[in-house]
């Protein structure tokens, strides 16, 4: 894959052959319990653990694909001035910042991608300054390796997250920034601010939108991505009238926060097996499945579903749903999806990683086809997964869940081989 890499992403499931990281830094302890909550954190995490179990994601996936890092890309486009210029300007604007920028701008590239991820200290130069409680300037990315939200590849476009928090609203500018400027990649971004129709309340974030297929989106609503963050979605597609586009729509639960995304609770396996929260996706409560049909630039269609698994096989994926926590006890489904059990990131059809602490859900997917592979066993190169046809690789995780996600989260597919459905 030598040269600049087209972004092209039509699936969840296609042959991975770029992927965009970022493995957790200072940024993740540099907070305090007083604001941990304003961080999106119910607690602070342990680095060292964190970092420790991050590399066996990033390793295994540098065994399978081509990788990038958010902080080394993101000093690449900063070696350029315009663009550094640009963007200090554009975020120290949006956070009311801009008496940093003369500090920011000395900073070497490499350094400046450091501060802009892990915060900027303030300068306790001015009385106000000094008796301010803020540690930051600028606040750490405390979210950035969840990797996912800021950015979507969705076909040969990367949409740009218009966050629900904004807290998360650097990480949004710094990979609008990245696809815009970096001579890797070969894409347009699409940002719902840059719209004419854009309001308030609009949020879309990556953990809620899911590409079935090329002409099948399903997206979640939320607390993270909201109707009016789908109606943007609706408008983009009504313009692309090369075909006939169906967004199946699936409302969520607001509590508990693990119902955060649509990928927390279904996620896509193989051609014919997806990952399910069986008491939210197939058991009949108050949560609607929608499904919009769009063609020649019109909606044609608005109505509701019986679940996403029927939408879906009235499409043509007749899916067999794969039970998060087992089937036979609600209290362990609930368990283990409350740890990520249901967030599963596939590297190629059938090819899946996920949590190992998660120990019903891998019995389940053991049950039904997929060897169980140890992250350790690839890594020191015991176990090639070359040699299996379908399996999931097995992540530790002690201290990750407890930042609120999984491999999908942590992960920002550019791009996928074509599936053979």
């Amino acid at each position: 894959m030598a040269g600049k890499m087209n972004i092209n992403v039509r699936s969840e499931i296609g042959e991975l052959e770029g992927v965009i990281l970022h493995t957790p830094g200072r940024e993740v302890e540099n907070m305090t319990p007083k604001n941990a909550e304003r961080a999106l954190y119910s607690d602070i995490l342990n680095l060292s653990v964190a970092q420790k179990e991050y590399s066996q994601l990033s390793a295994v996936l540098g065994k399978i694909t081509k990788t990038f890092q958010v902080q080394d890309l993101l000093t690449d486009i900063l070696k350029n001035e315009k663009v550094k210029n640009n963007l200090l300007n554009k975020i120290s604007e949006k956070e009311h910042k801009c008496s940093i920028i003369p500090y920011l701008s000395s900073l070497e590239a490499p350094e400046l991608s450091r501060q802009l991820i892990q915060g900027v200290v303030e300068q306790k130069n001015t009385l106000t300054k000094y008796l301010n409680k803020e540690r930051y300037a600028l606040r750490p990315l405390h979210n950035f390796f969840f990797t996912r939200d800021a950015s979507m590849s969705v076909l040969d476009d990367v949409l740009i997250g218009r966050m629900a928090n904004r807290v998360r609203d650097r990480e949004a500018v710094i990979m609008e920034a990245i696809f815009d400027f970096h001579e890797e990649f070969i894409t347009r971004t699409v940002n719902p601010l840059g719209s004419p129709k854009f309001t308030e309340d609009i949020s879309i974030e990556g953990g809620d939108v899911l590409i079935a297929r090329d002409d099948i989106l399903c997206i979640g609503t939320g607390t993270r991505t909201t109707s009016q963050g789908i109606d943007f979605i609706i408008e983009r597609l009504k313009a692309q009238k090369d075909k006939k586009r169906h967004i199946l729509v699936q409302e969520l639960p607001h509590k508990p926060e693990s119902f955060i995304h649509l990928d927390m609770v279904f996620t896509f396996l193989d051609v014919d097996k997806c990952m399910v929260y069986e008491p939210l996706i197939l058991q009949s409560n108050r949560y609607q499945t929608i499904h919009i049909t769009i063609e020649n630039g019109e909606v044609t269609s608005i109505k509701q579903e019986e679940n996403l698994l029927k939408s879906l096989q009235k499409l043509g994926m007749d899916l067999k749903p794969i039970f998060c926590g087992g089937s036979k006890d609600s209290w362990v489904q609930e368990r283990e999806q409350w740890h990520s059990g249901a967030n599963f990131f596939a590297v190629g059809p059938g090819k899946v990683i996920g949590y190992g602490r998660n120990i019903y859900t891998m019995e389940e997917m053991n049950k039904n086809g997929f060897e169980i592979l140890k992250a350790k066993d690839i890594i020191s190169g015991k176990i090639d997964p070359k040699t299996y046809k379908k399996y999931v690789i097995t992540l530790e995780g002690s201290e990750l869940p407890r930042g609120g996600g999984g491999a999908r989260c942590m992960t920002m597919p550019i791009r996928r081989k074509p599936v053979k459905w």
